[in-house]
């Protein structure tokens, strides 16, 4: 199983590098990534040298994209929703041009890089919309109802991985004498591209976590908007990571109480 997982995470790195591609824009660098939008565009980032080290930035694309599909961030609890997103990256964000940047020294570029984008792709799943504009978070569907349970958690909780990288997990349900260490995600969209940056970063999270103690993960899929495949749920399994979805949630509510 150990030498499967590393030939995985040897074939994830293999292809971030292949389909990486970089272009010269006078004093920036264009980095065109493999990841996806919501349009299934790839997203791009700008890459600039200074005296301190570079500096990383989207150029505010992430957050204009959406205000320009008509998504409106200006209650204050989508604002608190969207710092701390970023800021669980690390992330810093521009108040007038929406620019989400980090900045990063040459030993820890790959890291600061990762962490953008990841940044990047939370901001843009978060906000994600429907043709009937949803009203909530699923989220915030997650809390309200892990909130109902009166089950104890903690919020937005970034572990680093054994690659280095950090991940900003949804809710962590702290060890009881009857349950190991819980670990929460929320997954609005459960396309291929969601559920692979899952699983990578569990994985990659796993074995960190199991020096401390027993750790169970669990994803919670969002189908209320949208379908879940029959292979997403089979990947979340392969991994031992327990897929709940939406609709049967009640099912593990004796686990996480627990």
């Amino acid at each position: 199983m150990i030498a499967e997982i590393q030939r995985l995470k040897e074939h994830y790195f293999s292809w971030l590098k292949d389909k990486t591609v970089l272009r010269e824009l006078k004093d920036w660098v264009e980095i065109t990534t493999p990841f996806l939008d919501r349009h299934n565009d790839y997203l791009q980032i700008y890459v600039k040298k200074t005296n301190e080290g570079f500096v990383l930035t989207d150029d505010g694309y992430t957050i204009n994209d959406l205000e320009l599909s008509g998504f409106n961030l200006n209650s204050k609890k989508r604002q608190n929703e969207l710092a701390m997103t970023i800021r669980g990256f690390g992330v810093n964000k521009e108040s007038e041009s929406n620019e989400l940047h980090i900045n990063a020294t040459n030993k820890d570029f790959a890291l600061r890089k990762h962490n953008l984008l990841q940044a990047m792709l939370a901001v843009n799943d978060l906000f994600y919309l429907n043709s009937s504009y949803i009203t909530s978070f699923f989220f915030e569907d997650v809390e309200s109802w892990l909130e109902s349970l009166n089950i104890r958690f903690t919020p937005k909780v970034k572990f680093n991985g054994m690659s280095g990288f950090d991940y900003l997990f949804d809710f962590v349900i702290p060890k009881s004498k009857n349950r190991p260490e819980r670990i929460l995600l929320s997954v609005n969209r459960p396309d291929r591209m969601n559920v692979e940056r899952t699983v990578f970063a569990w994985e990659d999270t796993k074995k960190a976590r199991t020096r401390i103690g027993e750790t169970s993960a669990y994803v919670f899929l969002n189908d209320a908007e949208h379908s879940v495949s029959e292979n997403a749920l089979a990947a979340f399994r392969v991994y031992r990571i327990n897929p709940v979805l939406w609709s049967t949630r009640d099912m593990v509510r004796e686990e996480l109480v627990a």
